[in-house]
């Protein structure tokens, strides 16, 4: 057996939860691993829509560009009972991009690119996917993790600071841990799924048959490519190869449709829906994310964002940990994340329970998928601070996400709060002239792991960092009226909001979350 050299993380699984947090820990400067037991990356189109949310989270991370170019809008539904066509509609209504939401509509792309971008991106960072790499065993103690790992060549020992599961719905760490996966699976919903090419239909619809005996039967084109992503329920106990042929065949009977000839399948897999989450999310100092934390119906488009928030929720806390933070921290993980899971569950639960019913708009979709509303208020790192109660009747409270607002430099030169938000720093807002000061001398006591800026209104004097806010749309999104501190964390929410706030109480409120954060006692 071979000893390897430690590492900070060890991420078992390599699908979009896994990559993220790899991509969030590497950008961070903290040494990771990422494993796959599996020979090859997957090729298949299990998850095809990016939400909102997420895309904010692929713009935090450097990867938004490239995944909108590879993506596009989700194409309008057209219904058919056999050849005939029976409409028009949409699952999404388009929205325009407002001055806090930047990206308001749902991106269609296949799971097996989005893979794809984020591979890449992590290695421009220097970090690589380590293929038919299976965890096989582990143990664990106050120190750390060691890891064995099965790969050609014989087994490997890893020394690990923490050790991550993202692997999937049957995850081996969760099962190691002997942590619960309360929930059901939905067998008489079966369904057969896969990518494949299709003769006599155009790609600027998504072709669906919703009379088809045993339920809806679609076939979704996907961007980039020249396959679409095929569903077809499965009745009782039915079987079925997984073989082009057999799809074909099943493929007529369900539509009645023969003209439309399926062939070149690069992947088919049986999906059974599971409404499932784990008990806890932490044992120790091995955590579990995405599919193997929780799994969702297909219905909604959340189960592949959801893991993607876990990953981007967790990634900052192990930075700030490993750079020195109090490890407390780390248990606000399962404190934020978990109630999001369980929130998130029931409603894909029931968006699949209509779909399945067909119940009239049971494909539509609204606000409720986007996940531009999860919120963390309530948890033990969202402080309102705010005098006179003015917090209590405030539409934006800490633990909400932290909206973006078009705003300028000293220049006059276009820039958004989420350029300033981009990268693994706090950012601090101050607003009103009494907290000039408290910009610069928080910008010299914490350098880059907080990054304060000055909010001015136009027409008064900005110093060379200071945001002017020209439209107002700063303090409209951040419902801020006169002197205000607001510290927005790594992640994009709003950890700490006070008014009008000291430096005292921001050292305060950071002291758990930053190495050397400075007691008011210790301000000079």
């Amino acid at each position: 057996m071979n000893q390897s050299l430690s590492t900070q993380v060890l991420i078992v699984g390599a699908g979009p939860t896994g990559l993220t947090l790899a991509c969030d820990l590497a950008r961070r400067g903290v040494g990771c691993r990422i494993i796959d037991r599996t020979p090859a990356h997957f090729a298949g189109s299990r998850g095809k829509g990016l939400q909102p949310r997420t895309l904010e989270v692929l713009d935090d991370l450097g990867v938004l560009d490239a995944v909108m170019a590879a993506g596009a809008p989700y194409p309008p539904m057209r219904a058919y009972d056999g050849a005939t066509v029976l409409g028009d509609h949409v699952m999404f209504e388009r929205r325009d991009p407002t001055p806090d939401v930047p990206y308001p509509n749902i991106l269609l792309l296949g799971q097996w690119r989005a893979e794809e971008l984020l591979r890449a991106r992590l290695a421009e960072h220097g970090v690589r996917v380590e293929l038919a790499t299976e965890l096989i065993g582990f143990e664990q103690d106050r120190d750390g993790v060691t890891a064995t790992l099965a790969r050609a060549g014989g087994a490997e020992r890893v020394r690990a600071a923490y050790l991550i599961g993202a692997d999937g719905g049957r995850s081996f760490v969760r099962r190691a841990l002997g942590v619960g996966f309360e929930g059901e699976t939905l067998e008489a919903h079966r369904a057969l799924v896969g990518d494949v090419r299709a003769d006599a239909l155009d790609r600027d619809r998504w072709h669906v048959w919703p009379k088809a005996s045993g339920g809806p039967v679609a076939l979704c084109p996907l961007p980039g490519t020249d396959r679409f992503q095929i569903m077809v329920p499965l009745l009782g106990e039915e079987a079925v190869e997984l073989t082009v042929e057999a799809v074909q065949r099943l493929f007529e009977a369900r539509t009645g449709r023969s003209d439309v000839r399926l062939r070149d399948a690069s992947w088919l897999s049986l999906y059974r829906p599971n409404v499932r989450m784990a008990d806890r999310y932490r044992v120790g100092r091995v955590f579990l994310a995405g599919d193997a934390a929780h799994v969702h119906p297909a219905t909604g488009g959340q189960g592949l964002n959801t893991g993607i928030q876990d990953a981007y929720n967790l990634g900052w806390k192990l930075g700030q940990v490993l750079a020195g933070a109090p490890e407390a921290l780390l248990d606000t993980y399962e404190e934020e994340r978990l109630p999001v899971a369980r929130a998130v569950l029931g409603l894909t639960a029931k968006l699949h329970h209509q779909a399945a019913d067909a119940k009239p708009g049971a494909l539509r979709r609204g606000a409720e998928t986007q996940q531009l509303d999860i919120t963390y208020r309530g948890s033990s790192l969202a402080r309102d601070e705010r005098g006179g109660g003015d917090g209590a009747a405030a539409r934006v409270l800490p633990g909400d996400r932290a909206p973006d607002a078009p705003c300028q430099d000293r220049e006059g030169a276009p820039v958004r709060l989420f350029d300033v938000f981009r990268g693994p720093h706090f950012t601090l807002l101050a607003f009103g002239a009494a907290h000039a000061d408290t910009v610069a001398r928080v910008n010299a006591r914490y350098g880059q792991a907080v990054r304060a800026r000055a909010v001015v209104p136009p027409g008064e004097p900005a110093a060379q960092r200071s945001l002017v806010d020209a439209g107002g749309h700063v303090r409209a999104g951040y419902d801020v009226d006169g002197g205000a501190l607001v510290l927005v964390r790594p992640d994009g929410h709003i950890g700490w909001l006070a008014a009008p706030g000291t430096l005292g109480q921001l050292d305060d409120y950071l002291r758990p979350l930053v190495a050397g954060a400075l007691s008011p006692a210790g301000e000079a």
